[in-house]
């Protein structure tokens, strides 16, 4: 599945590893290093097949009593595969396979060295593979072991469409994952789970009558996260949960629709406290579009639904327009086409008032 590498630095980075006077030990870590690099902000795809090879080359280094570098190496590789752009099946299923491997090698290492060491100095670990400097014991803290779960249950969840994977699966990984990911020391890490498991259960294909109950186990989900991430401390992470918790209140079947849909403007609203044209355009127009959804069914006077809803939806409307240029700027042309076909259904509601 790795490709030769067309990389030249890449390439010979690994000759003066393979030639230099290291232990194969060191050589282990340095290939990892690098594959950490090429990793945290790659700029083609190219990159990270580079990491994918780095990875592979360091785990071809490794023998019996190289057992953790091994895993490291496993999981690096995986998430790897995984940012792949337009990963098809194969791929996240040798990711799949990576991490299962890996996630035993580690739980060990783990459990031999309880009462040793348990967390990293300082705290928050890198959602990394960890280098020789962070850990400079050969052992596994809890955090890596829960951050493989969390790799492995992005990696289930976005094997389900492909009918290799069950959500249930997915959503016991990132369970797991937040026993060690808490709100009081990881808030990023933990604000993600949450996101990821409401996301998944948005996503369970259940029969009708239960479909009201994983929507509203979804909406539990993001406001259980948002009693701890706070806008001012986390605004990122506090923006994506109240855009999304608006998504899933819209579309939460309800006895008392109107009240749902007030409830999500309002989650859209905190949102856009955070996001905004300049700084995160396209995060900004995915909140004003489904602002504009929201409006397109709320009543001008919620108390008088009879009256209509011109007002909001002209409100929709220039929230479609803003939010379809800045998709077209973007390149976003896949998100344009919906705003474009929702614009064309508004025009013919207002159109008809």
């Amino acid at each position: 599945m790795t490709p030769s590498m067309t990389d030249s630095a890449v390439k010979a980075a690994m000759a003066v590893i393979a030639s230099s006077s290291a232990t194969t030990q060191e050589k282990i870590e340095m290939l990892i290093e690098m594959a950490q690099g090429f990793q945290k902000k790659p700029k083609t795809a190219q990159d990270l097949w580079n990491a994918v090879s780095l990875c592979h080359q360091a785990h071809e280094l490794c023998a019996e009593d190289n057992l953790l570098w091994k895993a490291r190496a496993k999981a690096g590789m995986a998430t790897a595969l995984k940012a792949i752009p337009d990963v098809g099946e194969q791929l996240l299923l040798e990711a799949k396979q990576q991490l299962e491997e890996a996630l035993p090698i580690l739980q060990r290492t783990l459990a031999s060295t309880e009462g040793t060491l348990r967390s990293l100095p300082g705290g928050k670990p890198s959602l990394q593979l960890l280098s020789a400097q962070q850990c400079p014991l050969e052992f596994a803290p809890q955090e890596e072991v829960a951050e493989t779960q969390m790799n492995l249950g992005l990696v289930l969840q976005s094997l389900v469409p492909f009918n290799l994977a069950r959500m249930s699966d997915s959503i016991q990984a990132y369970q797991k994952a937040l026993q060690v990911f808490t709100w009081q020391k990881y808030p990023q890490e933990y604000a993600i789970l949450h996101n990821n498991i409401a996301i998944a259960y948005l996503s369970m294909p259940l029969t009708s009558e239960k479909e009201s109950l994983r929507q509203g186990l979804a909406v539990q989900t993001f406001e259980e996260a948002l009693k701890h991430i706070r806008l001012i401390k986390h605004p990122r992470e506090y923006a994506m949960l109240q855009n999304n918790l608006g998504n899933a209140l819209q579309y939460l079947p309800s006895s008392h629709p109107l009240e749902n849909i007030l409830r999500a403007i309002a989650a859209y609203d905190e949102a856009l406290k955070v996001r905004d044209a300049k700084d995160t355009p396209l995060e900004y127009a995915n909140t004003i579009s489904n602002k504009a959804n929201a409006l397109f069914n709320l009543p001008d006077n919620p108390e008088k639904p009879e009256g209509g809803n011109l007002k909001n939806m002209r409100q929709a409307r220039a929230y479609y327009q803003e939010a379809w240029e800045i998709f077209t700027q973007h390149g976003q042309t896949e998100q344009a086409e919906v705003v474009v076909q929702m614009l064309q259904e508004l025009e013919t509601e207002i159109g008809n008032s």
